[in-house]
């Protein structure tokens, strides 16, 4: 598996992570890492980056993290912790590890930081693996 051109391909084929501004900056097996800058747009009504900024990174990192097994896979189930808040100027990182691949179901936990290493919320995400291959 070519993991560059797996993160090449989660980063041209995502709209949804695209329009948020999370990146995936690395696969590698059962693992990877996505980054988001907090913008003023990524606010809540308390002027903190909303709670579905982290959540949205959690599974895209999780699924990132899925999607080095080479196949096709949706979530099923995930959960999230919300510890701290994020400001405009932030830059986050989630990184997700795997905890259990299975021929069918696959579990990943993530962390996410800010830029100076603070936890700011934890989740398990597990996914559904499909027998359809990815192709990129």
């Amino acid at each position: 598996m070519d993991f560059q051109k797996m993160v090449d391909y989660r980063n041209t084929h995502n709209p949804y992570a695209q329009r948020l501004g999370i990146f995936v900056e690395e696969i590698g097996p059962g693992c990877a890492r996505v980054t988001k800058a907090i913008t003023p747009e990524d606010l809540n009504p308390l002027n903190f980056a909303h709670g579905g900024v982290y959540f949205s990174m959690a599974d895209t990192a999780c699924g990132s993290a899925m999607a080095s097994h080479g196949h096709m896979a949706v979530t099923v189930n995930a959960s999230y912790n919300y510890f701290r808040s994020a400001v405009p100027g932030d830059t986050l990182t989630a990184v997700a590890t795997e905890v259990k691949s299975g021929k069918t179901i696959c579990v990943y936990d993530v962390r996410i930081t800010d830029q100076n290493g603070t936890l700011l919320g934890t989740g398990t995400f597990s996914f559904y693996q499909m027998e359809q291959k990815i192709n990129t």
